[in-house]
């Protein structure tokens, strides 16, 4: 049994920075790809990062790229998500997500049906 269990949201002002945290319990952590996604108010679910199972691969949507940066301890089984230069259109609820394939990096990893275990989010609010 995979359970992953988000923390680290919070309220920023714009410019801030926030470090999202992700624990997954269960065997196997550090053969999967892990991506990070979110969920703004109204909108559909999307893409934000991944990094392979080892750390060696890494993509971001374009809307993060040189602001955000993902990496993973597979010691302590935990995906990290820093989070620099935050902006309003920010706002969502993140989560964590397991990819479907073992020692596998998809070339669509930004599509949620590659993922197949799912935290319960955090919440990460940035006001202007």
């Amino acid at each position: 049994q995979v359970q992953l269990v988000e923390s680290g949201g919070g309220s920023v002002q714009a410019g801030g920075s926030l470090r999202l945290s992700c624990a997954a319990s269960g065997r196997g952590f550090g053969n999967y790809a892990m991506g990070w996604f979110r969920q703004a108010p109204g909108k559909e679910r999307e893409f934000v990062s991944a990094i392979s199972w080892a750390g060696g691969i890494t993509s971001y949507t374009d809307s993060v790229k040189g602001r955000f940066t993902i990496s993973r301890d597979n010691a302590k089984n935990m995906l990290n998500l820093q989070m620099n230069s935050l902006k309003p259109e920010d706002t969502a609820v993140y989560y964590c997500a397991r990819s479907r394939g073992f020692r596998v990096w998809d070339t669509f990893v930004e599509q949620p049906q590659k993922y197949d275990y799912w935290g319960q989010g955090t919440q990460v609010t940035v006001s202007s």
